[in-house]
């Protein structure tokens, strides 16, 4: 092949100047003219959501309703979308080029479908691997974080959709995300965690940025005086509008004076039951009302929305263009971790049997769970990946390996079969019991029999005796199948819930999240009596409990599973392994486990027991415990959560019709107890607080100065061919404060592939360590 070199040059520069100015006078005369057209009513209904995923219109003024999508890896809530890879696997291409024509997609599929506000990028900080929104977010480096988010806002915002920075700030855990304080000093705040987003604000000109659930130092971000009005407002001159999280608001007064703008989905705290009384007291000034309002429709006008709000109209979306970015942003960003005896990439000769052992073999695995999940518009296998890059020449089979459990019936909660006795009969329903306080204690303070369980909001709350929120309940019944098979049970819950059968527990969800579904098998004998429990709790915002039985969609023993796969292993010529995580074990409103979920260690290690060649797919949003496997396998290739055309860039990398490039954009280290962060990320007192002891030195400022070392280092990544590199210069031998510093060096591909590399460049102040 011919040589070719694609250089990419990323510069670290840990300088931070804070300067207050007074913000610019942006707003005109027509938006000043509309705010003072509203009634007082009318602008505090604006400034709450509408219809879960809007801005609401008022219609006899001319201003339009604006339709808000989930993000950032698609446009999500408008049903089968582009589904791009996970931001972590951008973050691992190190290229603005690419983030940019990602956010330009994402943007040209929100305006094709009406979308005015994309709830993207996310860039909070990669500090520990099982957080569980680290696949969301851009690793652990603000300055990389930093300079790809903004590329990204200004491709979505070039194609006329505002673009919305999540989630401000230190939003860098799950568990019990709505209590548990971010505290730390002010240097860590503005070094490590407070950039990226000022990075976003100041040159990707941002329209949004969004609170995130938790507090920091104490105070909940969405009522921040600090960080929205101070910082963000302040320091940082930005011009657009603050929007809350979905239901993270815990004081009205306080948000409206603390710089949230937009409350959602809701006006729930920010109503008028609770601002007019506040005005009224002289509590809070009507002005305050008329800046927020200010400042959305400013923006409004900034992307033409008040003349033109139906942006889809004659706009020409290419589907297939897209789809080339998508393709090309997997490809850039997959990392290739191990390669030992040069295993890869995969000769054919040499690999005309190849098994493809794992659940994320089958089907596609292209996002993590939660808000972000893009249900995909042309989802690719693994298994079929490789049979389209296998040819004729290549045979691919596949065993799943694991049970992670059977397809979920749709119909799961409907028709319950659950009965309870009164005396010596028994009746369809449940029973529930509510209790004051989320710990199930005490006496019940009402009992009920419904007909089936499947509740939310006022059907619980219609209770005088049941308050709002802080309330558990305990649900009871019986089931009795009609005949012996596997059954599915399941349950779906907003917050905590968990199931027991003949009083074992068999499903745990007992934590503070959104309404998340979870569900287990159980072999169950005809005609025999099975007692059924649901403990719930209820912690704030939204209330939902749902549960429901019916036989199982699955046809072959869970037993069999590993067996089945292990023996075709051993008339294999190579094997890959296809494990990770998924939609179910990796997602927002809880953290991870460190180690792979569904016993996929066992998995592996029966495969290399039986078979020296196997390479390992890995699907996760981070590091994972490589300790039981690492040294047994051949390859090791990270492919993140790579989207929808994901699986075919693996195939590319694996047979090598491109090499890969992507570099880690976060330290791994060997155990978890070696992050510097490990110390300080939990609650152990469950006090809501967690300082953050490591300050700046976490990732690999933390590794730097540390006589340990990671497994592999932030920036590592191998790839199919060589590269030299030549000397750094400067453009000048010495340069005067406030001067620009322009630095190069030549690199040349020495090796047979095309590939493209990565020049890392840091820059610091040797004082300020």
């Amino acid at each position: 092949m011919t040589n070719h070199v694609y250089p990419k040059l990323v510069v670290f520069v840990f300088c931070l100047l804070f300067v207050s100015c007074d913000q610019e006078e942006k707003t005109s005369g027509k938006v000043k003219e509309l705010v003072a057209s509203m009634t007082l009513e009318e602008k505090i209904d604006f400034i709450g959501g509408y219809e879960s995923f809007n801005i609401r219109a008022v219609d006899r003024l001319g201003i339009p309703q604006i339709r808000i999508a989930d993000g950032p890896v698609g446009v999500r809530n408008y049903g089968a979308s582009t589904s791009y890879p996970a931001s972590i696997n951008l973050a691992a291409s190190w290229d603005k080029k690419i983030a940019r024509e990602v956010g330009s997609s994402i943007g040209a599929e929100a305006r094709a479908k009406n979308v005015h506000l994309l709830l993207g990028p996310g860039m909070n900080i990669y500090r520990m691997p099982i957080c569980g929104r680290n696949f969301e977010y851009l690793g652990e480096d603000p300055y990389l974080a930093g300079q790809l988010a903004s590329a990204y806002t200004q491709g979505i915002q070039a194609q006329g959709v505002m673009a919305n920075a999540k989630h401000y700030v230190a939003n860098n855990q799950e568990f019990d995300r709505h209590h548990c304080s971010s505290d730390m000093d002010r240097r860590t705040l503005h070094e490590i965690y407070l950039p990226a987003f000022k990075t976003c604000v100041e040159e990707g000109k941002v329209a949004s940025v969004m609170t995130a659930y938790n507090p920091i130092n104490g105070v909940h971000a969405s009522q921040h005086d600090y960080l929205n009005n101070k910082v963000l407002k302040g320091d940082w001159s930005f011009d657009g509008f603050v929007v809350s999280d979905w239901v993270s608001t815990y004081d009205g007064v306080a948000c409206a004076k603390g710089g949230l703008d937009l409350e959602m989905p809701s006006g729930k705290m920010m109503s008028k039951e609770v601002l007019l009384p506040a005005i009224e007291r002289g509590e809070l000034s009507e002005a305050v009302i008329d800046e927020k309002i200010e400042r959305i429709l400013g923006t409004y006008e900034r992307f033409g929305y008040l003349d033109n709000p139906n942006i889809a109209q004659g706009f020409d979306f290419d589907e297939e263009g897209v789809r080339s970015v998508a393709l090309d942003a997997a490809r850039g960003g997959i990392v290739l971790l191990k390669n030992a005896n040069n295993v890869l990439p995969l000769k054919k000769e040499e690999n005309q049997r190849i098994l493809v052992v794992g659940p994320n073999g089958d089907p596609v695995v292209s996002g993590g769970g939660g808000s972000s999940w893009v249900d995909p518009l042309h989802p690719l296998s693994l298994k079929e990946a490789l049979k389209k890059f296998g040819g004729q020449e290549v045979t691919i089979d596949f065993e799943p390996g694991i049970f992670t459990g059977a397809p979920y019936p749709e119909d799961l909660f409907e028709d319950s079969p659950f009965y309870v006795y009164q005396g010596n009969t028994s009746k369809k329903g449940i029973k529930g019991s509510y209790y004051l306080g989320k710990e199930l204690q005490g006496e019940p303070v009402h009992s009920v029999i419904y007909d089936e369980l499947k509740l939310s909001n006022e059907q619980m709350w219609g209770e005088a005796s049941i308050p709002e929120t802080n309330y558990s309940a305990r649900f009871e019944g019986y089931f009795r199948p009609k005949e012996s098979s596997y059954y599915s049970l399941g349950a779906s819950g907003d917050d905590g819930y968990r199931v027991f059968v003949d009083d074992q527990e068999v499903i745990s969800m007992w934590r503070d999240q959104g309404d998340t579904p979870s569900k287990t098998e159980l072999f169950m004998n005809a005609g025999q009596e099975y007692k059924i429990r649901l403990e719930y709790y209820q912690s704030g915002g939204e209330a939902h409990i749902r549960m429901g039985i019916k036989k199982a969609l699955m046809t072959t023993d869970p037993a069999s599973y590993a067996s089945k796969a292990i023996e075709k292993a051993k008339e294999a010529d190579l094997v890959v392994l296809a494990v990770g995580f998924d939609t179910r074990t990796e997602s927002e409103s809880f953290d991870r486990s460190f180690t792979l979920p569904y016993k996929q260690d066992e998995l592996i290690r029966g495969i290399t027991d039986v078979h020296d060649r196997v390479v390992l797919v890995l699907n996760a949003g981070g590091n994972v415990d490589m300790n039981p496997w690492i040294d047994e396998i051949e390859g090791l290739l990270m492919a993140w959560y790579p989207g929808q055309e994901g699986n075919q860039a693996v195939a590319e990398i694996l047979f090598g019709s491109i090499s890969p490039s992507g570099k880690l954009p976060a330290s791994f280290e060997f155990n978890l107890e070696d992050n510097p962060c490990y110390a300080s990320y939990f609650d152990p007192k469950d006090e809501n607080k967690v300082f953050y002891d490591e300050g700046i030195y976490m990732g690999y400022r933390y590794w730097d100065k540390s006589p340990a070392r990671p497994r592999f280092p932030f920036g590592f990544g191998l790839s199919y061919t060589t590269f030299s590199y030549g000397e750094a210069q400067t453009s000048k031998a010495t340069f005067k404060k406030g001067e620009k510093v322009e630095v190069s060096m030549r690199i040349k591909n020495t090796g047979k592939v095309a590939a493209a590399e990565v020049l890392q460049l840091y820059v610091g102040d040797p004082k300020s360590q």
